[in-house]
């Protein structure tokens, strides 16, 4: 067990280390990848962890070697994708524009890199690292692990603290957002039917008018006091709207712009995060953080 754990962090750490560069030779710049905010990727320590647990018996043989890593690594993959997606309410990553995706967690071309990966490990890297670890003195080993431990459970519950933010504010705009339709529609709509209204009240005296030219001058009247106070109605109720829809954007913009450390760096860390309940908010964050970079 302790060697297992040993394993763990260090693979967590150079898969870190493997998204990193990736990232950069992609965008030219450092991104802290990762779902937690520390320099490690559990996927990672589990998934070479798995693999050595189940594979090292058939190391010798390459073929066995790589497809078991391509089955092994996927699973973990499309696993991890479907558990997150259905705790937090969001795709952290989606390969469905890839060829040969599986529900857009997994796709072949990363598991045959996955496959290859694993067999340079097997082969290759695993035997330095066992090596390495086997230099560190138990004692020190196991305080080391403790101290690792426990800064990664302080990681996880700032991270899912972070994502719990994230959502409750995706909600929010959302939530602002069906406020301005809503009263943008009931606006509408009243303004509609008063318009209707008055033209048929206005084509119904015009009728009235042709039989009874008397009563023209009453009608007029009475036309001109219905058309000033609907005027007055509607422009209060517009006032009313402006102010409220006003209020509401405010609110919009603010919570776009609250600074949050936690949610850039999960937006950077994961470009084709989606969420699942406020792609729209989330979209509009994500547009608001790139204007505010430029």
């Amino acid at each position: 067990m302790y060697t297992l754990i040993w394993i763990f962090f260090v693979y967590a750490f150079l898969g870190w280390c493997t998204e990193v560069s990736y990232a950069a030779l992609v965008t030219g710049k450092f991104v802290n990848r990762g779902f937690l905010n520390g320099p490690v990727c559990p996927v990672y320590g589990f998934g070479v962890v798995i693999v050595l647990g189940c594979l090292t018996p058939l190391a010798g043989n390459l073929p066995v070697l790589f497809l078991g890593s391509v089955v092994l690594t996927s699973a973990l993959e499309w696993l991890t994708g479907f558990v997150l997606e259905k705790l937090f309410h969001q795709r952290w990553w989606d390969y469905s524009e890839e060829p040969f995706n599986l529900n857009g967690y997994i796709c072949l071309r990363f598991s045959i890199a996955w496959g290859l990966a694993c067999m340079f490990v097997v082969r290759l890297l695993h035997p330095t690292v066992l090596g390495l670890i086997r230099l560190i003195p138990h004692l020190l080993g196991a305080v080391l692990l403790v101290l690792l431990g426990a800064v990664m459970a302080v990681d996880l519950a700032a991270t899912v603290a972070s994502v719990v933010r994230l959502n409750r504010r995706l909600a929010q705009i959302d939530e602002l957002a069906a406020k301005i339709k809503e009263a943008s529609n009931e606006f509408g709509e009243n303004l509609a039917d008063r318009v209707l209204d008055a033209a048929e009240r206005g084509a119904n005296w015009k009728e009235d008018l042709e039989d009874l030219s008397f009563r023209l001058a009453l009608h007029r009247a009475e036309l001109a006091d219905d058309l000033e106070n609907w005027e007055q109605r509607r422009d209060e109720q517009r006032a009313q709207v402006r102010r409220q829809l006003e209020e509401w954007h405010t609110g919009i913009q603010e919570l776009l712009d609250r600074e949050s450390f936690g949610r850039r760096r999960l937006l950077a860390a994961f470009p084709r995060l989606r969420s699942i309940d406020h792609r729209d908010a989330l979209e509009r964050l994500r547009r608001r953080m790139e204007m505010r970079k430029k």
